[in-house]
């Protein structure tokens, strides 16, 4: 389905998106795995399902940005996993992969919510473009700002800005800051903030998540701005006084 080329060495992630969550749906077990491996070696954190019911109930449990999802699924239909994706009002980014180029699948399709079409045979490097294009979009001039007293997302420039000047965050603590202030106020869990940054084969535990907690409280110290551990329920970004910050773990999760 997929024109086949050898292995070639990962590089690094793509400018658009630091580390981009992505689900294939994809009942071809030697399809979904060369994606996976090859969207991994782009930079993206990449799990796969090969049914419509297993991609329904990852959707419902998990947060992704991007979901690559094949029709012709077997438990459920991939117009139903789309259906039933949009009745939650997710804004999770769709781009179908199907051998079903039948023009009125497509209008099906796009009606139903998904945001791009793509059918197979297809070219990777057309895929990983139509990608980057969606990645493009979704952090386009039309996203509104958000921020947490002086720090300001710029979701456009993948940067948090801090009264006018931008901190310097490593990949791994953009995406956490980034969640963290989209829903300032509020109370996110470790294991969430754990989904932004690896798939479901990660090595690494959820203490990485502690270690870059650690380091993000260092960077916005001067800001007033503080992250505040919520005791069995995960991390809280409010405004207040500026703390010392904690003690970093001895692991290095860079």
């Amino acid at each position: 389905m997929v024109a086949r080329r050898r292995t070639a060495p990962c590089r690094s992630a793509p400018d658009w998106g630091d580390r981009v969550r992505i689900l294939i749906a994809e009942d071809d077990r030697e399809l979904a795995e060369g994606l996976v491996q090859a969207l991994r070696c782009a930079g993206h954190a990449v799990d796969s399902v090969g049914d419509g019911r297993s991609a329904d109930a990852a959707l419902r449990g998990t947060t992704f940005d991007l979901l690559i999802l094949d029709l012709a699924l077997p438990e459920m239909h991939g117009f139903e996993v789309l259906r039933r994706l949009r009745a939650q009002h997710s804004t999770v980014l769709v781009l179908i992969l199907s051998a079903e180029d039948e023009i009125d699948a497509r209008i099906r399709g796009l009606d139903l919510g998904a945001d791009d079409y793509l059918t197979k045979p297809f070219a990777l490097g057309e895929l990983e473009a139509r990608i980057r294009a969606l990645g493009r979009r979704a952090g386009g001039p039309g996203v509104m700002e958000s921020r947490c007293g002086p720090l300001v997302l710029d979701s456009a420039g993948q940067r948090v800005v801090c009264d006018g000047r931008p901190l310097d965050l490593t990949r791994a603590e953009y995406m956490l800051l980034a969640t963290l202030i989209e829903r300032c106020g509020k109370v996110v869990s470790k294991s969430q903030l754990f989904e932004r940054l690896y798939d479901w084969d990660a090595d690494a535990g959820l203490s990485a998540v502690e270690v870059f907690m650690c380091r993000i409280r260092r960077k916005i110290e001067a800001s007033g701005v503080r992250v505040r551990t919520v005791r069995g329920l995960g991390y809280l970004l409010e405004q207040g006084h500026a703390t010392a910050p904690e003690p970093a773990p001895h692991d290095d999760f860079s």
